[in-house]
Order: structure tokens, then sequence, then C-alpha cells
């Protein structure tokens, strides 16, 4: 079992950053992939980033590629979404989600355990 707490969100400008966190509890997080996603309001929650457990390999949505980036530290137990360049439609809640083994997926249905999400809103 891993939980997993998200922080981070809030309102930014057009053209802004942020950086999410999100903290797991547990002692084998280090086991975990780990992934991003969101959704929007009306919208299916869809995927933005993912990393491995050693964080080796990493993944990105071709909506923020080259805008945002991820990464882990796996003493502070810790996954991290960096968004530079932030746009309106960034705007939805992020979801932080893991799954034990050294793949990731980028479809919801793989990920077992899922923060609260936290709220990105981006101002035109």
């Amino acid at each position: 079992q891993v939980q997993l707490v998200e922080s981070g969100g809030g309102l930014v400008q057009d053209g802004g950053s942020l950086r999410l966190s999100c903290a797991a509890s547990g002692r084998t997080f280090s086991s975990y992939a780990m992934a991003w996603f969101r959704q929007a309001p009306g919208k299916e929650r869809e995927f933005v980033a993912a990393i491995t457990p050693t964080g080796r390999s990493i993944s990105y949505a071709d909506s923020v590629k080259g805008r945002f980036t991820t990464f882990r530290d796996n003493v502070k137990n810790t996954v991290y979404l960096q968004m530079n360049s932030l746009k309106p439609e960034d705007t939805a809640i992020y979801y932080c989600a893991a799954r034990q083994g050294g793949t990731y997926y980028l479809v919801t249905e793989e990920y077992d355990y899922w923060g609260q999400g936290t709220q990105v809103s981006v101002s035109s």
C-alpha cells in the first residue's frame, strides 16, 4: 500500500510556472512507477507524464512535451512535475498515480494508487 499526497497547485498567469509535488508514504517508493494525469471540467482524465522507478525512462504527452518535466527523489519519496510556459488549456486538477513494477503505462487503468489531486488554474 502507498498513500499519495499532491501539493503545489495554484493560480498562475499565462506563461507562468508551477512545481507540483507528490509525496508517497511507505518504504518501497523506489519500486513504483509514477505518473501524472490531469482532468479538466467536463473532460476525461488524461495522461501527462510518467517515470520509471529509477527515473531513467520518462514519457510525456505531446501537449506538454518541452514545457513540463517530471523527476523523482527516491530518498524523499517524492515525485515532481515542473510546469513551465503554462497555458490556459493546462487548467485542470492534477493527480499523481503509482503502480508497483518497473514499467509505466499511459492509461489510468494500470495505476493502483492515486492522490487526491491538486488544482492548477492558468489565467489568460
